[in-house]
C-alpha cells in the first residue's frame, strides 16, 4: 500500500517561536481585552517600517478598505474604480457604502491596473460628471502597480488613491515601500500572507485627521462623553492585544520572510525555465516583488488550462490555484462597468485563462519545492506530448 505523500500547502501560516513571548506577556500583565501595548507596539512597527506617520490595526484588511472609503465620504450614488484582477474583497466595501464600483483592466508588465485603462476610464468621467471618490489600485501577488503613474493620473482630477498592499508587505517601488504611496495603504495579515496575525488588517496614512476618524469610527464611534453616547454608525473592527502580539513577533522576520519568498520564486524560475509552455510573473522595473505567491502561465497553445494544472498537482497533494478571476466575470458584478486595456485586448481576462499560484509556503522545504517542480514538469510535458501525438 502506497504512503500519501504529505500535503504541501499554498501558503501555510510560518511561525518564528516569538510570538509566545508577546502572547504570554500580554497574558502576564492581564491586557487581554481589546487594545494593550501590543497592539501600540505593532502600530508603531508597522508605520515605521512602511515610512508612514499613522497606523491603525484592525480585525482584517477587509475593514481597512471598508474604512478608507467611510472616511473620504463615498456612500450611495457615488463611483469607486477598482482593478478587476483582485480578490473580491478589494470591491465588498464599495458595495457596503451603497456606491458603485468600476472595474479597470490590468497591464501584462506588472498584472496590476492598467494605467492606459484608468485614463479612459477617468476621461469619461469627466464628460458625464461623475468622476469616482476614490481610486483603488492592488500590488497583484506582491508586485506593486505602476503607481506613479497611476497616482499622477489620479492628482490631475482630484482623485484620492486608497493603496490595497494586502498582499505587498516588504515590496517596494523605486525605493520607497509599498502602500505607502496611497492617501490610504493597506495591509493583511491572513493566515496566508507573508506576515499573519492569524487575521488581521492594517490602515495606514500621513493624514493625522482622517486617521484620528478612522479610529474614532472602528470602536464604535463613541462620542467624548462621560456615558456611552454615539451620534454615528461606527463599527467592531480593532485587532486584539493578543493577536498583536503574533504581529510584533512576526515583523521581525519580515525581510527574511520576502528574501525566502524570493528564493523560492527564483528556484521555480531557474528549475522550469527549459519548459517552454510555462511563464513566470515578471518583476517591474524599479520595483522588489515580494513574491507572496509564485505565479505561472501556460501558454495556450500547449491545450492546458490552469484546473487542469491545479487538478493535476492536487492528485499529487499538492495545492495550488488559478490566479484570482477577474471581478467584472464575477455573477456579483455583472452589472458593473469594465474599462479593458485596449479596445482589442483583456489583459485581467487571459491571465485568468492561463495563469497558475505555485506553492510557495516559506516554511517549505526544498524537498516540497522538488516534489512541485517534478509534478509541474511531469504534467505539463505529458500534456504536450499527448497533444503532438493526436
Amino acid at each position: 500500500m502506497s504512503r500519501i505523500p504529505e500535503r504541501i500547502h499554498l501558503a501555510a501560516p510560518h511561525m518564528t517561536g516569538m510570538e509566545q513571548f508577546f502572547i504570554k506577556e500580554a497574558f502576564d500583565t492581564n491586557w487581554i481585552a481589546p487594545l494593550g501595548p501590543n497592539v501600540d507596539g505593532f502600530e508603531n512597527e508597522v508605520a515605521e517600517y512602511v515610512g508612514v506617520n499613522h497606523a491603525l490595526a484592525l480585525n482584517s484588511g477587509t475593514a481597512a478598505i471598508h474604512l478608507a472609503l467611510r472616511v473620504l465620504d463615498v456612500g450611495p450614488g457615488d463611483v469607486v474604480f477598482c482593478p478587476s484582477l483582485t480578490f473580491v474583497a478589494s470591491a465588498n466595501p464599495i458595495l457596503y457604502q451603497g456606491a458603485e464600483p468600476v472595474f479597470i483592466d490590468s497591464e501584462p508588465e506588472t498584472w496590476n491596473m492598467s494605467p492606459l485603462a484608468l485614463e479612459t476610464a477617468l476621461e469619461d468621467a469627466v464628460m458625464v460628471g461623475r468622476l469616482p471618490k476614490a481610486v483603488i489600485v492592488v500590488n497583484l501577488y506582491g508586485q506593486s502597480a505602476k503607481i506613479e503613474e497611476i497616482m499622477e493620473l489620479c492628482a490631475q482630477y482630484g482623485v484620492p488613491v486608497i493603496e490595497d498592499a494586502a498582499e505587498s508587505l516588504g515590496s517596494s517601488y523605486k525605493g520607497r515601500p509599498s502602500g505607502s504611496f496611497g492617501h490610504f495603504g493597506i495591509f493583511s495579515f491572513n493566515g496566508n500572507k507573508i506576515i499573519t496575525t492569524s487575521g488581521g488588517g492594517m490602515l495606514v496614512s500621513d493624514d493625522a485627521e482622517a486617521m484620528a476618524y478612522a479610529r474614532h469610527l472602528s470602536t464604535q464611534a463613541k462620542d467624548p462623553a462621560p456615558y456611552y453616547q454615539h451620534s454615528e454608525m461606527g463599527y467592531n473592527y480593532r485587532m486584539s492585544n493578543i493577536v498583536a502580539g503574533i504581529g510584533r513577533a512576526q515583523m521581525k522576520v519580515l525581510d527574511k520572510r520576502v528574501r525566502q519568498k524570493r528564493r523560492i520564486f527564483k528556484r521555480y524560475e531557474h528549475s522550469l525555465m527549459d519548459v517552454p509552455e510555462l511563464f513566470f510573473q515578471p518583476e517591474a522595473k524599479d520595483s522588489l516583488h515580494n513574491r507572496w505567491l509564485s505565479t505561472l502561465l501556460i501558454d495556450e497553445t500547449c491545450g492546458l488550462k490552469p484546473l487542469d494544472l491545479v487538478d493535476a498537482l492536487a492528485l499529487e497533494n499538492i495545492e495550488a490555484r488559478p490566479v484570482w478571476k477577474p471581478l467584472h466575470l464575477q455573477p456579483l458584478f455583472e452589472d458593473c462597468n469594465y474599462y479593458p486595456h485596449t479596445q482589442a485586448e483583456s489583459i485581467s481576462a487571459s491571465l485568468f485563462e492561463q495563469g497558475v499560484c505555485l506553492p510557495s509556503g516559506t516554511a517549505m522545504t526544498e524537498k516540497d519545492q522538488d516534489r512541485v517542480i517534478h509534478a509541474v514538469r511531469a504534467y505539463v510535458g505529458g500534456a504536450v506530448e499527448k497533444k503532438q501525438a493526436t
